[in-house]
Formats: structure tokens, C-alpha cells, sequence
């Protein structure tokens, strides 16, 4: 057994000598002195020695344990010298190198959308006015004419977190809180900001996107002035040669209510994107229902006035010709960079 250790003894040594890497150390350990270990095996085995051999064996296993330890012990501490020396040299910084320039950020088409709407707006006097995104159903909908039991609710579904708050389902609301503070003022505001609604996602829908809504009110305001608003708007935006037209429809917070086209770019030959009619929906309008004035406060035998509200998504994927909503979400740097 004598002869079996000094073996063992020379196999250890050899193999922590020719090692060339610290995690190397560490199966020679397992293999010399874990619990499965040669070593460890030996001294299992003692039991069947005689009594006077056991402490001989016992003093020299604990010589040959004691010799491998520190054989990886100071193997390990080169070997980590080592290993830091090359480290550290593959880590050396040429601070001569030039810099990376940083690349430049650019706002989003949405946003891009956005802010030229709201420039044309500024410029015909209109204000920009904001509200929470969390709203009270009271502003959301009955101040808008939408009482508890109305069927046009259903148009929206919203995404209640109380019986009494929601998500808005559109900046309406910001009209109503706008026209209580501002009570008995005239008012000239654009509404702008996130909308949410129970929409599954799908290339013509999203849970949020952006709404603009407009709102005047002041005394002699006529169906004809919301007209002439939307269509200076639609020259501003889409070109001096287009026009617009407004088909009846139905809004509970406006009467008379309209849907608003704007002409198409290939004037009126018909083309893909007007899908050959020569016009394109752009948003919905009418003059404020008079019983929505008497709720914010106002004499509707005194003033009368307007809104208007449209999908900034929409309008960007008819501006960009992009036929899928999710492309403005998904931070595909190749879609973005063409902004």
C-alpha cells in the first residue's frame, strides 16, 4: 500500500504540474481528494488492514493529502497570476483609437405627424390642451351625452379599472374638463395624447394609439366655420389642391355630425389607397351637441361651437403609405431609420 501511495503521490504531482488552467485544478482535486477520490477510497479501506499497519498507512495518506493540496495550491496561484496577465492584456485600451461617434436620435414618424398637425392648428389660433389618461366615467362618457344605458358605448370598449374609471377611450374628455374651467369663455383648443380601447391587435387596430381632437366655442359659431377649419387643415397638410367633403353620420356629442374625406393624391382617377373612389376618410366632426354645452356650463341660446377628432395613426399610415399599425410599435430600426 506503501508503494500504491507513493504512485498516487507521483500521479497527482505530474498531472498539477502539467496543468494549464485553473478550472483544470479543480478535476484534479475532485479526483485526488473528493469524496470519490483515490485518496478517500484508500482510507475506506484501512478497516481491512491489521491494527498496528492502520496509523502507519493513516500518517503517510495524510502526508500524500497534505503534499497535493499544496502542490495545487501554489500551481493555482501561478496559473491565476497567469490567466490575470493575459486578461489584462486583452483588455488594453489603445486610448489613441478615435471615438465612436454616437449616433443621432430623430423623433418617431408618429410624432413627426403630430407636431405637424398641431403646427397648422397653432397657426389658426387653436390651444393645446391636456387631461389624465385615467379618467372618470362621468367625463368619458355621460358629460359627452353617453348615459349609462347608451347603446354607443358598446363603439368603444373600454377598459374600466372601477365601475366609475377607465382608460379614456378617446381626449373627448379633455373638451368637457377644458369647458368647465374655462366657463363662460370662448374656447379654441386641439386635444391631443393616448387613447386606449379593448382592440385585439391587428394590422388596422391597436389597445392604444393617438388621438387629436379639436374644440371652439363662442357665440355665432357656425357648421360653416368647422368647414372652412378642416379644409384649410387639409391644404396645409395634404397639398393646396385638395378638397374635402362631409358625409352625414352620427356622433352622440355632436348635431348635425359628419364623417370628413379629404381627395386623394391621384385626383379622382382612382388609385390603390383611395381603392379607387378619389376620396380617403380622415376623420369625424360636427357641431357640439347642445346638451353637451349645458352640461360643461354653457347657454347653448348663447354660444355654439364645433369639435373635430381624428386617429394620428391613421393619418400617418395615408401620409407614409404604411399599410400595417404595428410597424409604429415594434422598434424596427430598419422601419424607423426611414424617418
Amino acid at each position: 500500500m506503501k508503494e500504491q501511495l507513493g504512485k498516487i503521490k507521483a500521479e497527482a504531482l505530474a498531472e498539477i504540474g502539467n496543468a494549464e488552467q485553473s478550472n483544470t485544478l479543480n478535476d484534479i482535486r475532485i479526483k485526488f481528494l473528493g469524496k470519490k477520490g483515490v485518496l478517500t477510497a484508500i482510507l475506506r479501506g484501512m478497516g481491512d488492514l491489521a491494527p498496528e499497519e492502520r496509523p502507519v498507512i493513516g500518517e503517510i495518506v495524510n502526508q500524500v493529502r497534505q503534499s497535493i493540496e499544496k502542490a495545487l495550491d501554489d500551481r493555482g496561484l501561478t496559473l491565476a497570476a497567469r490567466e490575470q496577465q493575459v486578461k489584462l492584456a486583452q483588455e488594453t485600451l489603445d486610448i489613441f483609437l478615435p471615438g465612436r461617434s454616437p449616433r443621432m436620435g430623430h423623433a418617431h414618424p408618429l410624432q413627426l405627424v403630430l407636431e405637424e398637425i398641431e403646427d397648422i392648428f397653432l397657426g389658426m389660433g387653436f390651444t393645446i390642451a391636456e387631461g389624465p389618461e385615467v379618467e372618470q366615467d362621468y367625463y368619458n362618457f355621460e358629460a359627452l351625452n353617453l348615459p349609462k344605458d347608451h347603446p354607443a358605448r358598446d363603439m368603444h370598449d373600454s377598459l374600466y379599472i372601477t365601475p366609475e374609471v377607465l382608460l379614456r377611450t378617446h381626449t373627448s374628455p379633455v373638451q368637457i374638463r377644458t369647458m368647465e374651467r374655462m366657463h363662460p369663455n370662448p374656447i379654441r383648443i386641439i386635444a391631443p395624447g393616448r387613447v386606449y380601447r379593448r382592440d385585439a391587435l391587428d394590422a388596422s387596430h391597436s389597445p392604444m394609439f393617438l388621438q387629436l381632437e379639436g374644440l371652439l366655442v363662442d357665440k355665432g359659431v357656425t357648421f360653416g366655420d368647422l368647414k372652412g377649419v378642416l379644409t384649410l387643415f387639409a391644404k396645409k397638410f395634404y397639398g393646396e389642391d385638395r378638397q374635402i367633403r362631409m358625409r352625414p353620420s352620427f356622433f352622440p356629442f355632436t348635431e348635425p355630425s359628419a364623417e370628413v374625406d379629404v381627395s386623394c393624391g391621384c385626383l379622382g382617377k382612382g388609385c390603390r389607397v383611395c381603392k379607387g373612389t378619389g376620396w380617403i376618410e380622415i376623420l369625424g366632426a360636427g357641431s357640439v351637441n347642445p346638451i353637451v354645452l349645458k352640461m360643461a356650463g354653457y347657454d347653448p341660446e348663447e354660444v355654439s361651437g364645433f369639435a373635430f377628432g381624428m386617429g394620428i395613426e391613421r393619418i400617418a399610415m395615408r401620409k407614409y403609405d404604411i399599410n400595417d399599425i404595428r410597424v409604429f410599435y415594434e422598434n424596427d430600426q430598419r422601419f424607423l431609420n426611414q424617418f
